[in-house]
Parts: C-alpha cells; sequence; structure tokens
C-alpha cells in the first residue's frame, strides 16, 4: 500500500465517521431546509475533527431537486415528511482530499427505499467491474454505469461516474481535462500512471434517477479496493 492510498483512506474513514454521526444525531429531519442540514453537517464535521476545508461545494439536495448533477445550484428546498435526499461533501482532511456520498429516506416509500438500496448495490457492481478491469479506460467505466442504471429500472443522472482523487489541490492542478473524470470522453486507462510515475486514485460517483417520479439517489467514496 502506498503513502498516498494510506492517507486517501484515513481521510475517507474521517468522513464515514462523520456520516454515521449525521444518523445518529437525527439531522436530517422533515421542516428542516437543504441550507439547515447543510450548515448543521459543516458544524458537525468542525466539532468532530476540526474540519473547515473543503474541495468542492457542499451539497444536500432533497425532492426534486435530487435530479440535479453537481454542476448545477437548484432553489434551496424543505425536507418532507416523505421525502428523498442525498448529501455530498468532500472535506480537506489533514491536506487530503475525501468525497462521500449517502442517500437517505425519510417515510416509508418503498420506491424511494429501493432507489436507494439500488444506488448503493450499484456503486459496489462498478466498483467490482473496475477491480477486475483496472485496465478499463473512463469511458468504459461510465458506459458500464449508465448500462447498470437502465438494467435496473433508473436512468443514470450525471456526466461523470467519478474522479481522482489525492492531495489537495488535485482539481486547481488539474483542471477539467477529462482523462481526470470517469467520463465519455475518457480514453485512458484508469490505471495509468500521472506524469510523475506514481499511481493514480479514483472516487467512483453513482447518480441514478427517475425523472417521472423526479427523485434521484446518490453514491460516492475511493474506488478499487
Amino acid at each position: 500500500m502506498t503513502d498516498t492510498l494510506l492517507e486517501l483512506q484515513k481521510a475517507e474513514e474521517k468522513a464515514a465517521i462523520l456520516f454515521q454521526e449525521i444518523e445518529n444525531k437525527e439531522l436530517i429531519k422533515p421542516g428542516k431546509t437543504e441550507k439547515q442540514i447543510n450548515t448543521e453537517v459543516f458544524e458537525l464535521a468542525d466539532e468532530l475533527f476540526g474540519i473547515k476545508k473543503y474541495w468542492h461545494k457542499r451539497i444536500v439536495r432533497a425532492g426534486k431537486n435530487t435530479l440535479h448533477p453537481y454542476d448545477e445550484n437548484p432553489e434551496d428546498l424543505t425536507i418532507k415528511e416523505d421525502d428523498i435526499l442525498f448529501i455530498d461533501f468532500g472535506p480537506i482532511i489533514e491536506d487530503w482530499e475525501a468525497d462521500f456520498g449517502r442517500t437517505y429516506v425519510v417515510g416509508n416509500d418503498i420506491r424511494k427505499i429501493k432507489l436507494m438500496h439500488d444506488v448503493e448495490s450499484m456503486w459496489k457492481d462498478a466498483n467490482d467491474y473496475l477491480i477486475k478491469n483496472p485496465d478499463i479506460t473512463g469511458a468504459q467505466l461510465y458506459q458500464y454505469c449508465t448500462i447498470l442504471a437502465l438494467n435496473n429500472g433508473w436512468e443514470y443522472g450525471g456526466p461523470i461516474a467519478g474522479h481522482l482523487i489525492g492531495h489537495f489541490p488535485h482539481e486547481q492542478l488539474d483542471g477539467e481535462d477529462k482523462t481526470n473524470y470517469i467520463h465519455p470522453e475518457n480514453h485512458t486507462p484508469m490505471n495509468q500512471k500521472d506524469t510523475s510515475g506514481k499511481d493514480r486514485y479514483w472516487i467512483i460517483e453513482i447518480h441514478l434517477i427517475d425523472s417521472k417520479n423526479e427523485i434521484g439517489a446518490f453514491y460516492e467514496q475511493l474506488a478499487g479496493f
């Protein structure tokens, strides 16, 4: 195991604890706005680990906003009694990036619950596919994810299915080069080394949507292991 991977895994472990505490403290409740939950999670991360910096915008999306991909900025919604939402945070932990996303259901709607479970299951399928085929391109893995979604009765909601992760600030250094993303235009093997000859590490993110019922789900974490 490389030192880089060890640091990334340590950062992700803290992100996972943060998300578990979101549930333990029951921060997700009807009547709260997305912005309120976002602020409460930010404060919780600071309380638990002293996290104050994030390498990408903090996302909490509920209801019809779960249809929107990362780059969009929909209106602030209030959580309903019967709702679905996802949280996507990218904390910087001791100068290492984490990127963690999970979906939550408020209420007992069967289709929303199925969507929440399916997005996690499909992340695991995509990760297994990457482990078994480490030299696939970003385009091939993206296509695999879109097929997974369709085969399970959903639509794929995002323009990417993941991205590189590393020592902050990887995003600022690498810009919008498609080879840094699990993107339909990335025809580079995912196990290709970086320009310094070092291993690259990937986040897989799965965004599923049901446009008819205006619901979506999201799941994201470090992949390839």
